[in-house]
């Protein structure tokens, strides 16, 4: 693998993998996760068997539809890590560490070795060896959700399972518990607690405890219900009529709908959403030649018109909308004008409109708080882009492998 630099790389980052989160007292471990002999005591935020570092520890999981070989590439090292072919892998997801390959039967999960934990006030970043947790039963169609305490796996029938996320960071997937009846949409842990959709038509709001009893009903109807988001105002739901915000505030759930404000076809609703993690701004094509920005905040759609879509996403407020164009260039549109501000050259050739399965678009755009992510299946290769200077293409990234699926973690 070869890295093309534009620009002088990044400030060195290993040197800050050592280092505490600024507002952290304790010590940092070793890539071992073995605290530093001169700690009198476990430092606040310390995980077995990991490293804390100082920013952001980010890697893509990158597969090949056609081989069923997959990487894991190091943001920060620039290094390719080979991992476990996957044949007949559809599609990939992520919950921010784990990355979930799924194939026509079942889906293999991949602990990325990044990860994140906010705790409000600060954050603390993680690093670890990459491994092969198992195989998880589900193929195409299969969603799975996470927060610090349960990943929950629901099925395309609506069946759902909840995994303790203890034994999924070490390597192993222990033994689920089956919630009770189907669902109509994923099942989300959020608040500590588990926010869905009854498999009624329309669909309603149901909240369950993580054995999956019923806590609460907030009112909230959904029909068609399609692609679902956690933010820091609440979940977000995609529905026919727009979207719904389930929030809890001091242990009460309330649903809020967030209505598109006209009539849409079918075809050009939000029914899959991409956001940067941690923004409230998300991001969804709204036809063939337009996309939806939600900002939950405010509780309004804009519907931006653009060229033929094929990828969206934003970082959110003050950031521009970056739509990969059938044009093979990355786009970038001021929101509130609802204009495009900067284009680049094309990067990518004999681009489809963006698909309409979630996960399986072959070019997709990923965002953080400083980069996006795009990946290039044809040319093998994955360009880093600066969406605060004019698109500029800060890194390239070539690969041994046809990158057509690619998720962002450590994030």
């Amino acid at each position: 693998m070869f890295v093309r630099r534009n620009v002088t790389s990044l400030a060195p980052a290993l040197a800050a993998v050592l280092l505490l989160t600024a507002g952290c007292g304790g010590t940092g471990e070793a890539e071992s996760g073995s605290p530093s002999p001169t700690s009198s005591s476990t430092p606040h935020g310390y995980v077995e068997g990991a490293a804390e570092a100082a920013e952001q520890q980010s890697r893509l999981l990158l597969g090949d539809t056609g081989s069923g070989d997959t990487r894991v590439l190091d943001l920060i090292t620039g290094k390719v890590h080979d991992t476990a072919r996957r044949p007949g892998v559809t599609a990939l997801t992520t919950d921010g560490r784990f990355g979930y390959f799924h194939g026509a039967d079942d889906t293999r999960v991949l602990d990325s070795g990044a990860w994140m934990v906010d705790h409000g006030d600060h954050v603390h970043y993680y690093r670890a060896k990459i491994q092969d947790v198992g195989e998880i039963p589900g193929g195409t169609g299969t969603r799975a959700r996470s927060d610090a305490g349960v990943t929950v796996v629901t099925q395309a029938d609506g069946k759902a399972s909840v995994y303790p996320r203890a034994e999924l960071e070490q390597g192993a997937l222990g033994t689920p518990a089956r919630l009770p009846g189907t669902y109509a949409g994923a099942v989300v842990p959020y608040a500590e607690h588990l926010v869905t959709l009854t498999g009624e038509s329309p669909s309603r709001v149901a909240v369950l405890d993580r054995s999956g009893k019923r806590v609460a009903s907030p009112e909230g109807e959904c029909e068609d219900p399609r692609g679902d988001a956690v933010t820091r105002r609440g979940v977000v739901l995609g529905c026919a009529d727009g979207a719904l915000l389930v929030h809890e505030d001091d242990g009460t759930f309330t649903a809020e709908k967030i209505p598109y404000g006209e009539d849409v076809p079918r075809h050009e609703r939000a029914a899959e959403f991409r956001h940067r993690p941690g923004s409230s701004t998300l991001t969804a094509p709204a036809g063939k030649e337009a996309v939806w920005v939600l900002d939950v905040t405010k509780g309004a759609w804009t519907r931006v018109r653009t060229g033929p879509v094929v990828a969206a996403n934003t970082a959110g407020e003050g950031a521009p909308l970056l739509v990969l164009e059938t044009d093979g260039a990355l786009h970038g549109y001021d929101i509130s004008a609802g204009r495009e501000t900067t284009v680049t050259d094309p990067l990518l050739k004999d681009l489809p409109e963006a698909g309409t399965g979630p996960g399986t678009a072959t070019a997709v755009i990923e965002v953080d708080r400083s980069r996006a992510y795009l990946n290039d299946p044809e040319g093998r290769r994955v360009y880093e882009i600066d969406y605060n200077d004019d698109l500029r293409v800060a890194r390239t990234f070539d690969l041994d492998v046809r990158p057509s699926l690619m998720v962002e973690t450590g994030r």
